[in-house]
């Protein structure tokens, strides 16, 4: 443990534990001995760090967050299984993540530059991107995919391997059961696609013409005509190259467990 630590009197940190340079631990927080914290870590207070967690540096984890416990799955069986999360994350009031389970690879993972606002939860096997938002007591069940820059609103539930795609929104109090594509909005209990995510687009930068190209692609592959794999091949004709659009065909193509969410509507399309 580095000197130049500042741990409260009142917390309890086992000496095997890894803590990191510049860390700051704040009152009744304990942190297991398996557990590495990264550099300038912050504590605030009442925090429990267990299990074998990696957290990376500056990590700002507030009161009562639950971080590395065993996984609320009744097949776990003590496996030495791992959490794993990136540098620069923000982890608010009670949140709670597990780490894996033998029957999902054994590890959950977190990118970097995520924020998880208060009451947020993170379950088994669970692999996050990088540039992450989830509001207030967001829900992901075990196995869930959610890809880098996914913003996912207060309240909203996702359903166990479901995956959710880069740049992708998800509304309020929304209910996921099934993998939303890159760029899409999904809204709704049993959510729906709603469109795209045009705001997320245009906050990263792209430019008017490739934000029209990608409407068109949306356009043609939720259109009525044809199944959706003649859609897809259809659209990778007319758009090959194209980078973004790409990317949804290939995660369309990839497949999961769960169906994709669609529009409910042709107006939606």
């Amino acid at each position: 443990m580095s000197s130049d630590c500042v741990i409260d009197a009142f917390s309890r940190v086992d000496p095997k534990a890894q803590i990191g340079v510049g860390c700051k631990i704040g009152p009744f927080c304990t942190i297991g001995p398996d557990v590495v914290l990264g550099d300038g870590a912050i504590l605030e207070s009442h925090v429990s760090l267990a299990g074998r967690t990696v957290i990376g540096p500056r990590a700002h984890v507030f009161p009562f967050a639950s971080i590395g416990h065993i996984p609320q799955d009744l097949k776990y069986h003590d496996e030495p299984s791992t959490l794993t999360i990136g540098s620069d994350c923000k982890i608010r009031e009670g949140v709670t993540m597990n780490p894996g389970t033998e029957g999902g690879g054994m590890v959950t993972r977190v990118g970097d530059h995520c924020t998880f606002l208060a009451g947020a939860h993170v379950a088994h096997d669970c692999l996050v991107g990088n540039n992450v938002i989830f509001s207030n007591n967001v829900m992901l069940a075990g196995h869930c995919q959610v890809g880098d820059y996914a913003i996912l609103g207060g309240g909203a539930a996702v359903h166990q391997f479901c995956r959710i795609g880069p740049h992708a929104f998800i509304g309020g109090l929304s209910g996921i059961e099934n993998d939303v594509i890159p760029y899409g909005i999904a809204i709704g209990n049993r959510a729906h696609l709603a469109g795209l995510n045009m705001v997320g687009l245009k906050r990263r930068g792209f430019l008017r013409e490739e934000i029209h190209d990608i409407r068109r692609a949306y356009r043609l592959l939720f259109a009525e005509e044809g199944t959706l794999a003649e859609r897809i091949e259809d659209v990778a004709v007319d758009f090959a190259g194209h980078k973004v659009v790409m990317e949804i065909l290939e995660f369309l193509r990839g497949g999961g467990s769960r169906s994709i969410c669609t529009p409910r509507d042709s107006h939606e399309a």
